[in-house]
């Protein structure tokens, strides 16, 4: 079942996430990264799932990241920061078969090399489209997360598309696979960029995690 956040954590979340946030980096490649600081939460997932609108609906900036009509657009890991300790990361899609296998390698070494090597990375954020739940090419994403031990959680977006019940039967669907995967939270969260629906909740579980790594 979802989590359920406190007041004070919604309270939380909103104000990690109401200050400015402004583009900070690109990197396309290991050596281009920029220096660690702070904590960093990373969106994955399939090309075109939403990660450009869920940055732009988390932070409610309509366009402080790019959006395209055209799956696989970004190809870099694109960082924002907020003014605080806090940084988001935009990672490329991936699934996306039209792109050059020579420019996927590229990618995916680039996301290993992100996913192994940065230590102040907190949480992966695992975005899923809810109207069709996992898919074999989310397994790539499962299996390296677990490999590099890092800590990561599902996002269902697009969730005004499809019914309560169908988002109900998804939600548990989804659960039940997250067991199996080891180091996977297994609580998942539901989200609507276009109509801002789970947002609070989502800026609360930042908040939260952010609270438990400073204990």
């Amino acid at each position: 079942m979802p989590d359920q956040y406190t007041r004070k954590e919604i309270d939380a979340g909103r104000k990690i996430f109401g200050g400015h946030w402004d583009f900070a980096w690109a990197a396309a490649s290991v050596d281009s990264m920029p220096p660690m600081r702070g904590v960093e939460i990373a969106f994955a997932g399939r090309s075109n799932v939403g990660k450009s609108s869920l940055v732009n609906a988390i932070t409610n900036r309509k366009a402080l990241a790019r959006t395209s009509r055209t799956p696989g657009r970004t190809q870099e890991l694109i960082f924002f920061n907020g003014g605080s300790e806090l940084s988001i990361v935009d990672m490329p899609g991936y699934g996306y078969a039209a792109a050059a296998k020579s420019k996927v390698s590229a990618w995916t070494g680039t996301i290993t090399a992100y996913l192994r090597g940065r230590a102040n990375l907190a949480r992966v954020y695992v975005l899923i489209d809810s109207r069709h739940g996992l898919k074999d090419t989310d397994e790539s994403m499962f299996k390296e997360l677990s490999m590099s031990a890092v800590s990561h959680q599902v996002v269902l977006t697009k969730c005004d598309a499809i019914t309560t019940s169908e988002l109900a039967a998804r939600i548990s669907e989804v659960e039940a696979e997250l067991i199996k995967k080891p180091g996977a939270y297994p609580a998942v969260l539901a989200t609507s960029s276009h109509e801002a629906t789970g947002m609070d909740e989502l800026r609360a579980a930042v908040a939260r995690l952010l609270d438990e790594r400073e204990r």
